[in-house]
């Protein structure tokens, strides 16, 4: 996959509705949507943090502050720099939505219920999950999470997204 393809696989995911562009509504409500399958109460302090840090990456996505964000807004602010800056944090708050038993890892089960509430099926999370577990510990850990995201973001390609958008 080349960068622009992973680029619109991961806009078409944060554009909720379909309608071509990613709203603020569809992209700072991510957290509460992830709480809700998460089983997390609304206002426990992670979903806090999680919508404090989704809406530092929205703002920093809608360059000319209307409130929605276009494909060619994203494309240009996607990337390594805007993944390190702000989007590492955001990502990691709703990893820690997922780590229902707070041990700063995944298994299977949590990490499919993360991918799905994000908009991937089960049976490419399943995968996607095998290839990111590469010592076979059936655990992710944050940061093998994050650094897949990293790549993808960063190239266009990673184990872990290769796994999550193959046809099922």
């Amino acid at each position: 996959m080349d960068m622009t393809a992973a680029r619109e696989h991961i806009f078409r995911m944060l554009d909720v509705d379909g309608d071509g562009v990613i709203s603020r509504h569809e992209y700072v409500t991510r957290p509460d949507r992830a709480a809700a399958t998460l089983g997390r109460n609304h206002n426990d302090p992670l979903v806090s943090t999680a919508r404090r840090l989704h809406e530092r990456v929205f703002a920093a996505m809608d360059a000319n502050g209307d409130g929605q964000v276009t494909f060619d807004e994203y494309a240009a602010w996607a990337g390594a720099q805007s993944f390190d800056t702000v989007c590492r944090e955001a990502l990691g708050s709703l990893f820690d939505l997922a780590d229902t038993d707070g041990d700063g890892t995944l298994d299977r089960a949590e990490f499919s219920r993360l991918r799905e509430v994000l908009g991937n099926n089960a049976d490419n999370a399943a995968t996607a999950f095998d290839a990111l577990d590469t010592n076979g510990d059936g655990r992710i850990d944050r940061d093998e999470y994050l650094s897949a995201i990293r790549t993808y973001v960063s190239t266009g390609t990673s184990p872990m997204y290769d796994a999550l958008v193959a046809t099922a």
